[in-house]
Order: C-alpha cells, then sequence, then structure tokens
C-alpha cells in the first residue's frame, strides 16, 4: 500500500493531506524521514507521523454528529477555542470530519475513521446535497432566491446552482431552506451577505441521504455499515470493504447515542408545516 494511502486509512487525514506531510517532513518509515509520497509499505514496516506510532487501520465507520455552536471543527485551534473532538465521547475512536463546519454553525457534521472516505464525500464530483436551514435579518422574495439555480458569481468566486426556499418571515427575520452540493468555504454566508441577507443562525440537517433527524446538540451516532453501502454503491462500497448484507453487516456492532459533554444543547424548532 502506498504510503499516503496507508496513512488514509489510519483515520488521520485524506491521502492529499498525507502527502503535504510527507513534503513537510513528517513521516517516517523505519526511522528513515521521507520526502517523498512514492513508497509502498508493508505491514512488517513502521510508520510514524510525528514521532508518533501510525494508529492501526480498522474498518471504515461513520458516524452522525450534531455539532453544537461554538465548537471549533478542527484537532487543535491556535486560538485555544474547544474543538469539537474536545467534545466527543472518550470512547470514540480518532475521527476526522467530512468538511467542516463554521464555529457558529451547528447541526450535522459526519465524522469518520476512513481518510479516503472523507475525501470522496467531500468532493464536488459525488454530487451529494448538504441542505441548510437559515436565519437572517433582512427581506427577500423567491424570485429573487429562484435566480440561484443558475449560479452566481461572488468577487470573482463562482457558486453553481443553489436551490432555495423562502420558508417564513419571524419579525426583522426571514427563514430559509438552502441546498447546495460544492460546499465552498462559507458559501451559504456568503450568497447570503450578497443578497442583502445577515445570517445570523446557519443548521446544516442533511450531507447526502444522511439527515440530522432528532439527534439533540452534542449527540453522536453510528450509521450502520450496510446503510452506508447502500448509499456508496455496490463497487465503491468493495473498495472500502463494506458489503451491504452478509456477515460485515451481521457482525457490525449495534450503533448507540452517545451524550454530550458540555452545556446543555440547543434545540431546533421544527419546520412549520405549510397550510
Amino acid at each position: 500500500m502506498r504510503i499516503a494511502k496507508a496513512i488514509a486509512a489510519a483515520g488521520m487525514c485524506s491521502r492529499r493531506e498525507a502527502e503535504r506531510w510527507i513534503e513537510a517532513g513528517r513521516v517516517c518509515v523505519n526511522g528513515k524521514k521521507l520526502d517523498t509520497p512514492a513508497l509502498t509499505v508493508t505491514p512488517s514496516d513502521t510508520v510514524s507521523v510525528d514521532d508518533k506510532p501510525l494508529p492501526r487501520a480498522e474498518g471504515v465507520r461513520l458516524w452522525r454528529y450534531h455539532k453544537p455552536r461554538g465548537l471549533m471543527t478542527t484537532h487543535n485551534d491556535p486560538e485555544g477555542r474547544r474543538t469539537v473532538f474536545e467534545a466527543l465521547p472518550k470512547d470514540m475512536p480518532r475521527v476526522i470530519s467530512i468538511g467542516r463546519l463554521d464555529y457558529s454553525t451547528e447541526g450535522l457534521l459526519l465524522l469518520t475513521t476512513s481518510g479516503d472516505l472523507a475525501r470522496h464525500m467531500e468532493l464536488p464530483t459525488t454530487g451529494w446535497l448538504r441542505r441548510y436551514r437559515v436565519r437572517a435579518k433582512g427581506t427577500i422574495t423567491q424570485g429573487a432566491l429562484d435566480k440561484l439555480k443558475s449560479g452566481i458569481e461572488i468577487e470573482g468566486v463562482r457558486y453553481n446552482g443553489i436551490e432555495a426556499q423562502l420558508d417564513r418571515g419571524q419579525g426583522a427575520n426571514v427563514w430559509l431552506t438552502m441546498g447546495l452540493r460544492e460546499g465552498k468555504n462559507r458559501e451559504v454566508k456568503r450568497v447570503a451577505t450578497h443578497l442583502g441577507l445577515d445570517v445570523n443562525r446557519l443548521i446544516r440537517t442533511s450531507f447526502g441521504p444522511f439527515a440530522l433527524g432528532d439527534l439533540a446538540a452534542g449527540e453522536v451516532e453510528e450509521i450502520k455499515p450496510r446503510i452506508l453501502a447502500d448509499q456508496l454503491g455496490a463497487k465503491l462500497a468493495s473498495e472500502f470493504g463494506l458489503k451491504a448484507s452478509g456477515k460485515h453487516a451481521e457482525a457490525a456492532p449495534k450503533p448507540k447515542t452517545l451524550k454530550y459533554r458540555g452545556k446543555k444543547p440547543l434545540r431546533i424548532k421544527p419546520k412549520p408545516k405549510r397550510t
């Protein structure tokens, strides 16, 4: 197995990030510092990152996590702010996030033990829709939102088609539902600002086929391997060592919901029914 893939399989990062670590001189094999990712390793090789042994690779696992506001989606924050990974239950294995949510953004964050799976699910070409509930100060019409379907360019950055629905007004605010497939940095907030809206609450409610549902703020729940396999498709699932049915799915541990160790969870009001 190529060294970058071995690091990604251990759940430390994606293959691309592993290649950057190698170029930065952070990776050693059998005590020798690497300067190129063009190396194949075997189980008998000793691999270390930052002088720490490479964790043993597990089977691919995936969790839904309801990220509260006020947490950073990073393993280390230079400003010392509390991170998602510090808030997770202590019995969680080492995981990485699939994409990120801003410090003030809440809602669904997917976590995995596989850097390769994270990379695949983050790619715009995967085509999975990210859906958000947005509360913003200001006014907007459905007609203006409909124009986002054909995409928009803001300060030289092109954002592809966005699904946007005006749900209701609430005093000086409006509630919107927005769906996008690219997930560029701060995309929802940048587009809203361009439309004259000031976002004051942002909640991701789904990522592809995986929904936030009734998961309370701070809770984390594992997704069954056979469900993940079904959503990836047979060919890709096989590459990740997953099967939609059979011994692998039957032997999978029963998912459990774990409580958040932190402040009192935030409550999200359900989307009102149309009349």
